[in-house]
């Protein structure tokens, strides 16, 4: 009887049911597979395996079974449309698939930019504001595959919806998503992962080809974030595999490198130029856009992004460049929808997600004849570039060519609003505790971004000014005075010892000696004090507003969503959220490569508003590329880390005229304490779960404080001592007890 089950059971076996063959397609490569990796598993030739998904062939006997097992575990990992979930068949239902309706038109600037940086305002891209499902298993939305061509056929395809028919709440125009990595399998076919485990068949034999089927039919991009603003262009990854594909090289020369860009010469840039594409004056580099001027009410302009010619910036990108293309394309795919799709570098991004969030302009209401007007957007920084004020404007700036060549400025001419680096000697009470136990503010620039008033237009020079703290500028001002004490915390007047304090009045924790320029945000802080200031003159901006109040919003969702992914909630006890804290990058290092590329896109997009020069040949006086760009603004910038400084200062007050506790070291958003314990939970004061009102509070929003690194009492004055420098900013190596030269901070 035995002998019968099994025979049974063979020939079930024999007629174990499979997908289409389009559909096996998909399912392999959606989970990053070759067929030189299935046909080894099997145990048969990659010929096979491509009969098999060709429909050429079907599998028999023991390789069926185990075929059909495969297909059906990659199936719960990728399911297919719902509405093609029509049960499993071997029969070829032939399909057409239909181009996509033009995209609609938007102008774009070839103005001068180093890099992607210094691309105009125009070039902005938009995103859609919806999140996508980032589960590292489950994918966020149906796959399907798709041949490019109005006169190809899928064979085996399921029955589906009629092409082009989105998803629920997708714009029909940007179906399959705002990007695609590009990759070329062995046997030459060029594939098109998309988000959500989508794969898209690519007939494009060049790069102008390429650019042509993105634009036309494969579906790829995103709506606009702003009513008056513009869609986002698709984003192209190519892999190392495509650049070899394409006639491009996998790395560049040294000499390209330093260029940022192929020579003009190069046969692909030829092949553009002959096809009537552009390239922006950037140039064919790491991230390239290739497009043609503006025509009726069509836009055609893609963007392209080469890992390989990194592109991809480890330092906040982390490995992501050597992933395989599905989880590529998921990871960019999560950053595009929380935050935007990427336009360049994250500090490039930064920025022109400020553009996208308040675009320059807008149409005007209809004139006599019906014709609307490109005018003035209300509380953006406009199209034009507007000059700092002197006080303001970096060494080099052409409105200080009149200076002596090897000047030096001082507070009182320049002002220097930056983070702190700043520590002191441990005092001997504090070298019997045991341990040094840092703290870090979570997307601290962020936090100081929200709710800032800053100016939307030019400084006006102002003497003898009564000093307004919601009047955003620049103020000449003697802040000596102020004695930390003796101060007022909240409400009332505390003693505080300032020996072990730093002033919130410079970077370096240094009281200032006489009159200096600072930021709104520093003299009002004096006031709060409880201090009198008397401004001697200042540069103030009349027209001013919330600008940085979407782009804090857009970025403090994004990280807050891709942490509560990674099992990080908001607004939990202290202590779920420092266990959950405990090795939340280990559970699913692709989205903790997007939360690094989240804070990235913070801290560089605040750093690009004063880029300096980039070599070309500057000298001292002349202007540079990043002064022609609206969104140059040294005041932002430094509104922006003045505000954050003094939130910090803040809750360090508060902090020491409760516990009696103070910091012995400061970097950017760290503070370092000397306690006894080993976690913020011994020295941060908390009563019935509830923190100290105006303090430190542990939690993953933005303002709120993690554990940055505990290392030893001993650890830290043996680093002093090795080094022989008492006052060596232990903060910058509390993390991991490494000393480097590199920067922790976030």
């Amino acid at each position: 009887m035995s002998e019968l089950f099994d025979a049974v059971d063979a020939l079930v076996a024999s007629r174990s049911p499979l997908p289409p063959p389009a559909e096996r397609k998909r399912l392999r490569a959606a989970h990053g597979l070759t067929s030189d990796e299935v046909a080894t598993a099997l145990k048969v030739r990659r010929a096979t395996v491509s009969g098999w998904e060709s429909g050429k062939t079907e599998p028999r006997g023991p390789e069926r079974e185990a075929y059909a097992r495969l297909l059906e575990k990659l199936a719960e990992l990728y399911p297919a449309p719902a509405d093609a979930a029509a049960p499993a068949q071997d029969v070829a239902v032939p399909a057409t698939f239909t181009g996509t309706p033009a995209l609609t038109e938007q102008s774009l600037s070839t103005g001068p930019a180093p890099e992607a940086a210094a691309m105009t305002a125009s070039e902005n891209t938009q995103i859609s504001p919806a999140p996508v499902a980032a589960a590292p298993a489950a994918a966020p939305r149906p796959a399907r595959t798709t041949r490019p061509s109005s006169t190809s056929r899928r064979p085996g395809a399921r029955k589906a919806a009629p092409a082009g028919t989105p998803a629920a709440g997708t714009d029909p125009r940007f179906e399959n998503g705002p990007l695609a990595v590009v990759d070329a399998d062995s046997d030459g076919q060029v594939l098109a992962y998309c988000v959500g485990g989508l794969v898209l068949d690519v007939p494009a034999k060049s790069i102008p080809a390429l650019v042509d089927w993105t634009l036309k039919e494969a579906k790829l991009g995103q709506p606009k974030l702003s009513g008056p603003g513009k869609d986002a262009d698709p984003l192209l990854v190519l892999t190392e595999a495509a650049l070899e594909r394409y006639g491009l090289p996998v790395t560049l020369t040294e000499e390209e490198r330093l260029a940022g860009r192929l020579p003009e010469g190069h046969k692909v840039i030829k092949q553009v130029t002959r096809a009537d594409w552009k390239l922006t004056k950037r140039g064919f580099g790491p991230w390239a856009r290739i497009y043609r001027p503006t025509q009726s009410s069509e836009r055609a302009c893609v963007q392209l992004c080469i890992p390989s010619w990194n592109a991809l910036d480890t330092r906040h990108w982390g490995e992501a460049g050597q992933l395989p293309p599905a989880e590529l394309a998921r990871i960019l795919g999560v950053f595009a929808s929380r935050v935007m799709t990427p336009r360049g570098s994250t500090a490039v991004t930064g920025l022109e997600l400020m553009t996208a969030l308040h675009p320059p302009t807008r149409a005007s209401e209809p004139d006599e004849t019906g014709k609307r007007h490109s005018e003035h957007n209300p509380g953006s920084l406009g199209k034009d570039p507007v000059d700092p004020a002197p006080c303001e404007a970096p060494d080099g700036h052409p409105l200080l060519k009149d200076l002596p060549r090897f000047h030096v400025r001082g507070p009182e001419e320049k002002l220097f609003e930056e983070a702190y680096d700043w520590a002191r000697p441990l005092t001997d009470a504090e070298c019997l505790r045991r341990n040094l136990v840092g703290i870090d503010v979570n997307m601290a620039f962020a936090a100081g971004a929200n709710g800032l008033i800053v100016g939307l237009g030019k400084p006006t020079h102002v003497k003898n000014p009564v000093f307004d703290p919601k009047l955003p500028g620049s103020w000449l001002v003697d802040l000596s005075h102020v004695d930390l004490s003796r101060v007022k915390s909240g409400k009332e007047w505390v003693e505080l010892d300032s020996a072990l304090l730093p002033s919130p009045f410079t970077p370096k924790g240094e009281r200032p000696e006489g009159p200096g320029w600072y930021a709104t945000p520093t003299v009002a802080y004096a006031v709060e004090l409880g201090y009198e200031v008397r401004p001697m003159e200042a540069h103030v901006r009349y027209e001013n507003g919330r600008y940085l109040d979407a782009w804090y919003n857009r970025l403090r969702d994004a990280y807050i969503a891709t942490m509560a992914d990674l099992g990080v909630p908001a607004d939990v006890p202290p202590e779920e959220f420092l266990a959950a804290m405990d090795g939340y990058r280990q559970r699913d290092p692709g989205l903790a490569i997007v939360v690094s590329a989240i804070k990235a896109t913070v801290k560089g997009g605040l750093g690009k508003l004063r880029e300096r020069p980039r070599g070309e040949g500057w000298r001292p006086g002349e202007p540079w590329r990043a002064l022609s760009r609206p969104t140059w603004n040294p005041h932002l910038r430094a509104s922006v880390i003045s505000r954050t400084r003094i939130n910090e200062h803040r809750k360090i007050v508060r902090h020491a005229a409760f516990t009696g506790q103070y910091p012995v070291a400061i970097l950017s958003d760290c503070a370092v304490y000397a306690v006894d314990g080993e976690s913020p939970l011994d020295f941060l004061p908390y009563r019935e779960g509830k923190p100290l009102p105006g303090g430190f509070k542990l939690g993953v929003n933005p303002g709120l404080v993690k554990h940055e690194g505990t290392q030893s009492v001993l650890w830290g004055e043996g680093v002093r001592e090795q080094f022989k420098a008492p006052e060596l900013n232990l903060a910058r190596y509390i993390k991991d007890g490494t000393v480097t030269d590199q920067d922790n901070g976030e």
